[in-house]
């Protein structure tokens, strides 16, 4: 589904190279939930933004669905839903309502299903009472809900998320939790970034732990409990982070 081989990522500047991913290979299979654990700078949003083709390795490759992500970029955008973080990417003279609509018609979707899908996704996130309303007076919970609805619209096969839960109320972030196991349940792929361990242990089937740009730990999380003799995620990022730990599970 996806696979990632031996991937770097350098940012050239005038004077200075920073090297943001180290050789990171990575296979994820179709149906999975991986969680992506890290500091910040440790490489996690990097490495989704090459999956999702908006950053290109400087060495190696990553292949989405059978797809290289640097000559058949389009497929690959065909197959995949992104959020980053804070970057909504809303348009803020536009309604919610308004906002999804556009998004629906880059993707294709007839007005017919455009029409379900808004209808869907407002219930389920609670929208409906300011989906009319333009998105420059919302809240930032209110324009997370919307971003996550948006990156949803097409029913994409692959899902990236980083810090999906940002900005996000108790309420909200339980619906966002409720939507994974959904997606799961669909068969859907799912890799997504967290700082919240108990986000990272209630949902995923695997964990992908990075430091300074290099993947520490890659495999069933499960195992890593039994492995570890602890269920705290906090503890054994920390304590491989200690050990230098560069084991690469499967």
């Amino acid at each position: 589904m996806i696979e990632i081989q031996q991937v770097t990522k350098k940012f050239e500047g005038k004077k200075t190279s920073v090297t943001a991913l180290k050789h990171v290979s990575l296979s994820v299979k179709e149906g999975q939930v991986v969680g992506l654990l890290g500091e910040n700078g440790a490489g996690k949003t990097t490495l989704l933004r090459t999956i999702a083709t908006l950053l290109e390795p400087t060495e190696g490759k990553v292949s989405v669905c059978g797809y290289d992500t640097k000559s058949s970029g389009n497929e690959v955008k065909k197959r995949i839903g992104v959020l980053f973080g804070g970057e909504t990417g809303l348009y803020e003279r536009l309604t919610a309502r308004e906002n999804l609509e556009y998004f629906a018609m880059l993707y294709g979707l007839s007005r017919h299903e455009t029409k379900v899908r808004i209808d869907e996704l407002a219930r389920m996130f609670g929208m409906r009472d300011y989906l009319d309303r333009k998105v420059g007076g919302f809240s930032k919970g209110m324009r997370q809900k919307v971003a996550i609805s948006r990156t949803l619209l097409h029913d994409p096969e692959i899902i990236l998320f980083d810090e999906p839960t940002t900005g996000l109320d108790i309420t909200s972030s339980n619906v966002f939790r409720q939507l994974v196991h959904q997606l799961k349940h669909k068969g859907k792929t799912i890799i997504f970034s967290s700082h919240i361990m108990e986000e990272v242990s209630m949902l995923c089937d695997s964990v992908a732990m990075m430091h300074m740009g290099e993947l520490i730990y890659h495999g069933n999380i499960e195992d890593l409990y039994k492995s570890e003799g602890s269920r705290d995620l906090n503890y054994i990022f920390m304590s491989k982070l200690v050990r230098g730990n560069n084991h690469h599970a499967s």
